[in-house]
């Protein structure tokens, strides 16, 4: 169920006010494109009014138009294209960036066997690694399906929004909707299984199909069929006893179906729905096994008819009352019978069950701060509804091939061209003697037409509009594509974690130390190359491996610029800094491989005049083990001066935090090479 949990996480404010930069900056892109295709709209108009103005042709005549589009296909279209552009604007929503993998995706997958948790897990990386630039990116590519949907009715561009819909559709259902929870126990179609998402995709692999497809009822019969179907199956789940949903509550404990009701009424919406919501749980609560009687008896009723009805449309040659009709005329018969009698009656009912299984159990499903989506029924209602305009209003074979399929190999049309009689063009009588016929010109050929004279202004308009939905969802995608291909996470995760780099200047405090070969090494010495400064205990077993693990992936992070730089830890242990000490560490973490990686340690008198100097407090633990101290970088032109301070505290300490610290070192490193 979406819309519940909210958001959640460090550094609230920093994500969002990102993820609002985000957004402004891509919507002032996409204003700039629309201002560009109005423009060069107006002026395609203008030059076809110059040149028919100056032909003396009557200018804004239409070109023939495609034939009207099959109802159930074009309903489909509108009502996707409407649901994809509402789900883009619900992205909108500030608590998207954080909250929606621990307050959507995580909940969703967590009773799914381990391999779907496994796979979410590994989805969500993209988005926890870059929040902002997932959440923004996301608005837009649902925002410009939504539009391309709408603005494309026919042709290769309206088979593509059904293609792209379908791609992006399966990506949610199967990261964002772990599968729309088919996995997971309780499956039941009340609570939004097989997945809101799931809907969406079938109704774009319905768009997507060729026009021929669409002859006939087979994509009715096959659409109202499938609807049976999923009744059927999910009346008998419904049913299966030992599920919970046979009882309001079982003792003190609330039945399924109560729990998940009241579970709903607790997400954040206007006090009024959640009491609707509330008092459908109680009512539940009191009378269990009546209402799934209901549920049971309604989901599998509606699912025999509906199928008898797919399948009884096959070979009766009826209308849709019963009545007899052209037979194969209309693209293979008719729905006679008892059983077509009841298809308006079982969809009405279809209508009520879903609006208020919508109201009541899944609570419109969008509330909370993070809903994505309006849950599964409406969807799944408008998918049924198509199928059910595809079965009573076929699309007829003329209509089909006036838009361009099988024109010529159709008796029907042929026999029709035949018939039309031909036209002679009437001479012109001209005078004996006269001199008009000797002295008037031979008639030129007909003036040649620019490729934009082609082209009415409905046309143009429709291409600008499929234009500028395609701009919008490249918008989103490309943004998308560079994080997916960025080795490491949004530096802005660090600074929420940690606050922003201190920005300053001022010669670093001189040091002088050993390392482990015996060398002496001091700051003079690294003249020359930028350092990257930090205090480490080496026997430290919490916070010290992974910062020095963070600046391994940083030094890997700065590619060829890694040349120019030094990685440098002094030892923050005043008990445990032997060179020993500092060479287990070394090979512990990998970092003996590592060629500018240095780990200093000295004499306890060496060690406290740099902990003094760089401000690090170092605080000895009672059992005489890990040390207190500060974890903290400085970053140290290859003059000497101190130009950025770090706060290194790992914080939270997951991938991503780690991740992000790595590539906020290596951009602050690269900005202070480059200063």
């Amino acid at each position: 169920m979406t819309g519940m949990g909210g958001p959640s996480g460090p550094g609230d404010s920093s994500i969002v006010s990102e993820f609002h930069h985000a957004l402004a900056a891509q919507g002032a892109l996409i204003l700039v494109l629309l201002a560009v295709l109005f423009i060069g709209w107006n002026q395609l108009r203008s030059m076809q009014y110059r040149r028919a103005a100056a032909r003396g042709e009557p200018f804004g005549q239409a070109s023939p138009d495609l034939p009207p589009e099959p109802s159930g296909r074009r309903f489909l279209r509108i009502a996707f294209g409407l649901l994809w552009l509402f789900d883009g604007l619900l992205q909108l929503q500030s608590g998207m960036p954080l909250g929606l993998p621990s307050g959507v995706i995580r909940p969703a997958a967590a009773t799914s066997p381990e391999w779907v948790r496994h796979l979410v897990d590994n989805g969500l990386n993209l988005w926890t690694n870059h929040p902002a630039a997932a959440a923004a990116s996301t608005v837009w590519i649902q925002v410009g399906i939504g539009i391309l949907l709408l603005v494309a009715p026919r042709g290769p561009w309206s088979r593509g929004a059904g293609v792209v819909s379908v791609v992006w559709g399966l990506v949610v259902w199967s990261f964002g909707n772990a599968f729309g929870g088919i996995l997971a126990p309780g499956l039941t179609l009340l609570f939004g299984a097989p997945g809101a998402v799931l809907f969406y995709v079938v109704a774009g692999v319905l768009v997507a199909l060729p026009d021929r497809m669409w002859v006939g009822r087979r994509i009715g019969r096959l659409t109202v069929g499938g609807t049976g179907v999923l009744l059927l199956g999910f009346g008998v789940l419904q049913a299966w006893p030992g599920r919970g949903f046979w009882q309001g509550s079982i003792g003190s404990t609330p039945g399924t179906l109560t729990a998940m009701v009241d579970q709903m009424a607790q997400t954040s919406q206007p006090s009024p729905l959640s009491s609707i919501v509330s008092s459908f749980a109680s009512f539940d609560r009191s009378h269990g096994w009546g209402v799934n009687l209901v549920a049971v008896v309604v989901m599998l009723a509606l699912g025999g008819v509906l199928l008898a009805i797919a399948v009884g449309a096959r070979g009766d040659r009826g209308d849709v009352n019963g009545s007899i009709g052209s037979g194969d005329g209309a693209g293979g018969g008719g729905i006679g019978g008892a059983f077509g009698r009841l298809l308006d009656p079982s969809m009405i009912v279809l209508a009520v069950v879903c609006v208020a299984d919508w109201v009541l159990i899944e609570d419109f499903g969008f509330w909370g701060g993070v809903g994505t989506d309006p849950n599964s029924m409406l969807p799944f209602l408008f998918v049924a509804f198509g199928g059910y305009l595809a079965l009573t209003r076929p699309s007829s074979p003329a209509g089909a091939d006036a838009a361009g399929v099988g024109v010529a190999s159709t008796p029907v049309a042929s026999a029709a061209r035949s018939a039309e009689p031909a036209v002679e063009p009437e001479a012109t009588p001209v005078a004996a003697g006269s001199s008009v016929a000797a002295d008037a010109p031979a008639p030129g050929p007909p003036a040649q037409r620019s490729w934009w004279e082609g082209i009415d202004s409905r046309r143009a308009g429709r291409i600008a509009a499929t234009v500028g939905a395609l701009g919008i969802l490249l918008v989103g995608v490309a943004p998308m594509a560079a994080a997916a291909a960025s080795r490491s996470a949004d530096p802005q995760i660090a600074i929420a974690e940690d606050g922003a780099p201190n920005v300053t200047s001022g010669p670093a405090p001189a040091f002088s130390l050993t390392a482990p070969d015996g060398a002496t090494v001091s700051l003079a010495s690294l003249r020359g190359s930028t350092v990257v400064l930090t205090f480490l205990d080496p026997v430290c077993t919490t916070d010290c491996p992974i910062i020095a693990q963070e600046l391994r992936v940083a030094n890997t992070l700065l590619g060829a610029e890694a040349a120019k730089v030094r990685f440098v830890a002094i030892v923050a242990n005043p008990v445990y800094r032997s060179t020993q000490n500092v060479i287990d560490f070394n090979r512990q973490e990998g970092l003996d491989a590592q060629p500018n990686w240095l780990f200093l340690t000295g004499s306890l008198a060496q060690l406290q005049k740099a902990w003094n100097d760089y401000g690090v407090t170092v605080q000895a633990a009672p059992a005489g083990g890990m040390v207190a101290h500060a974890d903290i970088v400085y970053v140290i032109d290859a003059h000497g001066s101190v130009r950025r301070i770090i706060n290194a505290d790992p914080g939270s300490a997951d991938s991503s935090t780690e991740s992000s610290f790595s590539g906020l070192v290596a951009a602050q490193v690269t900005q202070v090479i480059h200063q």
